[in-house]
């Protein structure tokens, strides 16, 4: 069964439409990949999926039950979080207060420390820097706190918008060993990111989205080989 399915979704700005009626589904435990150029909708998606904005038309169902409209709080106590493009973490909390945020929904004291942990033990960083305010960590480490704050809600999906953003290779590259090490927990992973290859690499599937539409749509292996891709996003 598919954990989120999207079905003929469309959302407008004013007189723009951003996303012009894009079907899509990620089942249970699979990482899917959403790539695309700027503009194209994909950040537009995932927030209408996780119910920040209000789609003018389509359904979005998750675990089976339609969800279109719900808030966002009720979507984190059903298991669905979302890590936003530019982190947004608290500048002014620590760093274990942020992730404490993260588990604002929970009232399990044990599981919400076991989880702490966990994180710490993903992001060894985190823990060194537990009591520094989030606004005094470089980015990638702000990255790091974004995903385990969301962690911390104990998701069954986790949408992830640009992890990559304005970090540095070697940044990249562990922010995306953890992705792979979070997925292979059983978490379920919708990723948004501008690095296709790296997207692709890392996850089952893939869909390509251009101009608010779903133009494409494969195993991640064959889209790493398809030639429309290879130009269009791996600069072949």
């Amino acid at each position: 069964m598919s954990l989120l399915r999207v079905e003929g979704l469309k959302i407008s700005y004013g007189g723009i439409n951003a996303v012009k009626g894009i079907d899509l589904q990620v089942q249970a435990g699979e990482m899917v990949a959403l790539i695309g150029p700027n503009g194209a909708g994909k950040t537009t998606t995932l927030k209408a999926i996780c119910g920040i904005l209000n789609p003018v038309a389509g359904r979005v169902f998750y675990s089976g039950e339609e969800v279109t409209g719900t808030p966002s709080f009720r979507l984190v106590e059903q298991g669905l979080a979302l890590v936003p493009e530019g982190r947004g973490v608290f500048g002014r909390l620590t760093v274990e207060e942020n992730l404490q945020m993260g588990a604002y929904t929970r009232r399990e004291k044990r599981a919400v420390q076991r989880d702490l942990e966990r994180v710490y033990a993903l992001f060894p960083r985190l823990r060194e820097r537990r009591r520094q305010t989030g606004g005094t960590l470089s980015g990638g480490e702000q990255q790091m706190l974004a995903i385990g704050r969301a962690l911390m809600s104990a998701p069954r999906l986790l949408l992830l918008d640009e992890p990559s953003m304005g970090l540095a290779p070697l940044m990249v590259q562990r922010i995306f060993e953890t992705i792979r090490k979070v997925a292979a927990e059983g978490v379920t992973v919708l990723l948004v990111e501008q690095n296709a290859k790296l997207a692709l690499e890392a996850s089952a599937r893939g869909y390509v989205m251009e101009s608010g539409l779903i133009t494409l749509t494969d195993a991640a292996p064959a889209l790493l080989n398809n030639p429309q891709v290879r130009q269009a996003y791996l600069g072949e």
